[in-house]
Formats: C-alpha cells, structure tokens, sequence
C-alpha cells in the first residue's frame, strides 16, 4: 500500500462528515487506505462513519473501540494498523480544501529520499475567540533540520503532515502517558530525515471547545510540552539537549511566573528549580530570575523593601 490516512476521531458529530468527504474527494494514481479509529463517542459520531463506510465499500477501515481508549492510545493502534509506505494523518474534526494534497506529498517525497517528513501551510479557524482565520505556519517554505523543531515550537499542523513511515517502529510506552501526540511523533519520524514545508494552504485547522488541546488551560499546556520534552530528551540520548533543554528553561520560567501572579510560593519555588536544573541562562532573565527569588525567599515584602530602597535620599 503506498499511503495510509490515519483518522482518530471522538465526539465529532458535528466535523466527521467533512473530514471524510475531504479525504474521499482526493485525487490521486495510486491507492490508498483510509483508517478511522473512531473511540466510543457519546454522540453520533460512530453512526455518521460507519455510514460512510457502507457508502464506499473497501475503501474505509474503521476500528471500533467497545470502550473509550483515550486520544493517546486510540492513536496509537490507529498507527500500528496502517500498512502503507506513507501515512498522512487528520482528525476528524478538520478537513482538506485541495484535491491535490495527498498526491503533491507523495510526489514530493517520492522524489526527495532524504525528507522524512512533509508538511504544508494550513488555514486555523478559531471557534472558540471567533478571531478572523489566519494562515499557519509563518516559516518560510523550504527544507528544515530536526533541531528547528527541537529548539523552538511545534510549527507543523497536524493536518497537513504526511510521513515516510517505517522509520519509527513501535511507539515507545511513554508516548502514551502525553496529552499531545503530533509533536513528539513530528520528532521521531523526523530523526531520519529532513523535514520540508510547502508553500500552499491545503487544509483547515479547527480550534474549538471540544478539542482536545484548545480545551486545556494554558498552564496545562505548558505542562504537557515540558513532559513531553523531558521524555524525549531521555528518549534520544540526551543528543539534542542543547536544542531542548532552553525550551524547557523557557517553560519553567514562564510557569514560576504564572505560579507568582498566582501567588503560590511554593510552586514559583518548584519551577524556578526546574528552571536551575535544566541549567540554562536565557537571555535577558536575570532580572525576572532575582524577583521571582526574591518573593521564594521573603514574600511579597520584597516588594516593600524594593520600594523603601527607591525612596532613600541619595
């Protein structure tokens, strides 16, 4: 099978439709498998696949969860299913606007061996602010080593990602204790190769209250991304620290001042540790650093001091 389109979808009445229609109206000279783990929804969701799959016999395989697995291990088997030299992935609550993407991938990757991973520009639309819809990533086009997505931020949707799958094996066990799936596996796959980004808007991103990631609190965000890092830094033999341990610092240092506005000493103390055990000096945070451990340390009087200080006759 030359690709697989791996699909994990909860609670999508709403999107599933779409998503699928999406994947069915590709144009493409080879064939390829749709996988839809669709994981024990509490709404119609199962119904609408399983529709569809009586609507395209042989071309949908869905894997059905007699309970709810969570998004973690639903993806996980989704993955361990697929049988094709390329796998695609998106969820069932976004969609492609193009014919083409999945056979401008493979074209691209057929023909660059040394790229492991394919990705392109996507259009968020964010339900939940109802801000105007932008376009995502704001990297130039163009071919990317592993570390520029090490040392900075998850810049590939998980919508418009395709991979040259096989590289990876089985998934290690940790992956499934993260509340986030497309970077880390963004990394793994990438250890074997370039990562290129194309230049058209082929999909759509859907930001809304049900999804799993918009729908944790920033904080919570923060602290799956320093999870996640920390496990894959272990995972990768400590090769890449230099490019993951500053975006853990960062982490830290924002988490110890968010837990500061909160006024919690003891977790500003916690993070701040975490901050000193990644041991890295961030440009332009001493300052943050002396007040964040000037409040561990006295409280909010060092705030009192600092004001008694200025107000001394020089």
């Amino acid at each position: 099978m030359k690709l697989s389109v791996v699909m994990i979808t909860y609670n999508h009445e709403r999107f599933v439709a779409q998503a699928l229609s999406s994947v069915l109206a590709q144009r493409t000279n080879f064939d390829f498998e749709i996988i839809v783990a669709e994981d024990c929804s509490t709404d119609g969701t199962r119904a609408i696949v399983m529709d569809f799959v009586r609507r395209y016999p042989g071309k949908i395989l869905p894997l059905l969860r007699e309970r709810n697995l969570g998004m973690m291990r639903n993806f996980k088997e989704a993955l361990a299913a697929s049988s094709g030299s390329y796998v695609a992935l998106l969820d069932g609550d976004d969609y492609w606007i193009r014919e083409d993407k999945l056979q401008a991938q493979v074209d691209f990757l057929d023909s660059h061996p040394d790229h492991a991973v394919c990705c392109t520009r996507v259009q968020f639309r964010d339900e939940i602010n109802h801000s105007e819809p932008y376009i995502w990533p704001p990297k130039v086009s163009g071919s990317y080593p592993l570390s520029d997505l090490l040392e900075t931020y998850c810049w590939i949707a998980t919508c418009s990602v395709m991979y040259r799958w096989g590289s990876v094996g089985p998934l290690p066990e940790w992956f499934l204790t993260l509340k986030m799936a497309d970077w880390p596996l963004h990394i793994l796959v990438g250890r074997s190769g370039k990562i290129h980004v194309m230049d058209e808007v082929v999909s759509l991103y859907r930001v809304h209250s049900g999804g799993a990631w918009s729908s944790l609190a920033p904080v919570d965000r923060l602290l799956a991304t320093k999870q996640m890092l920390t496990a894959l830094d272990r995972h990768l033999g400590f090769r890449h620290t230099g490019a993951i341990r500053p975006v853990i610092a960062q982490i830290c240092l924002t988490l110890a001042y968010t837990a500061r506005h909160l006024g919690s000493r003891k977790q500003t103390a916690e993070y701040l540790l975490s901050y000193a055990r990644n041991r890295w000096q961030l440009p332009g945070s001493r300052r943050l650093l002396a007040a964040l451990a000037a409040y561990v340390l006295i409280g909010s009087w060092y705030k009192i001091f600092s004001r008694a200080k200025q107000a001394e006759p020089t």
